[in-house]
């Protein structure tokens, strides 16, 4: 890396995420060929990048100290039609939360545990991104 110009390394990290969308969107394409399924398809990047702010480059600084690059990670939520419905999603509600509400990693396991129907005393309501947008 201390060979690249910041030019060749943004470019590098711009290449992984249209990669990432094109698997992303994929899976999306597969899932859709089968719109009688309650499907689902939650994406959350396992951390941000630094790609020169401040000059810092990577990722992996402790929380504490890491610039907002690292700690700020995109998260995308597809559902079929079919799971919508049976679920009574309330896609206005759900909408208007992500414009409105900043959601992290801790979101994702309760978020999963609704999707899934999962019953268990570890499932934390207001962790659970769906939560106030379903009866």
């Amino acid at each position: 890396m201390q060979n690249c110009s910041r030019e060749q390394i943004i470019n590098t990290y711009d290449n992984t995420i249209l990669y990432s969308d094109y698997i992303i969107s994929s899976v999306i394409d597969a899932l859709k060929k089968h719109p009688e399924l309650n499907s689902s398809m939650i994406y959350i990047s396992d951390h941000g990048e630094s790609l020169g702010e401040n000059n810092i480059y990577l990722h992996g600084l402790p929380y504490a100290i890491a610039p907002e690059e690292q700690k700020k990670v995109p998260m995308i939520l597809w559902m079929s039609d079919q799971l919508r419905q049976n679920m009574k999603l309330n896609e206005k509600c759900l909408r208007q939360k992500a414009e409105t509400t900043e959601f992290s990693h801790d979101n994702l396991f309760h978020s999963v545990l609704r999707l899934l129907a999962v019953k268990t005393p570890l499932y934390t309501k207001n962790l659970d991104i769906f939560n106030d947008c379903m009866p």
